[in-house]
């Protein structure tokens, strides 16, 4: 189990910062990711795309329409780190990395 993100903060156009908890942060862009339909396409409206937070329970980013992202996916992504197991998800060929900075530790 990769650390959890601790912060999600609205960048515009799709994108997002995202702190874990070993310092790790990195800006992600979500736009691809909505172009895949289902729930994710319902990102593509800003104002409910905004409305991310972090589940406390589920420790990974939610969205009111039921749509969340796994949160060793997105340290991979984060990171470049590999996915446990079989977790090769859809998603993670989606959601692009824009720029990363090296935690400072726990």
């Amino acid at each position: 189990m990769y650390p959890r993100p601790t912060h999600v903060q609205m960048l515009g156009d799709g994108r997002l910062k995202v702190a874990f908890e070993d310092g790790v942060r990195a800006e992600l862009d979500f736009s691809p990711l909505a172009e895949r339909g289902g729930l994710f396409a319902e990102l593509k409206d800003i104002a409910l795309f905004a409305r991310v937070l972090i589940d406390p329970e589920a420790e990974t980013l939610v969205w009111p329409n039921g749509a969340d992202i796994c949160p060793d996916v997105l340290y991979h992504l984060a990171t470049g780190a590999p996915l446990p197991g079989e977790l090769a998800w859809a998603a993670a060929k989606c959601i692009h990395l824009t720029r990363a900075t090296a935690g400072t530790g726990a």
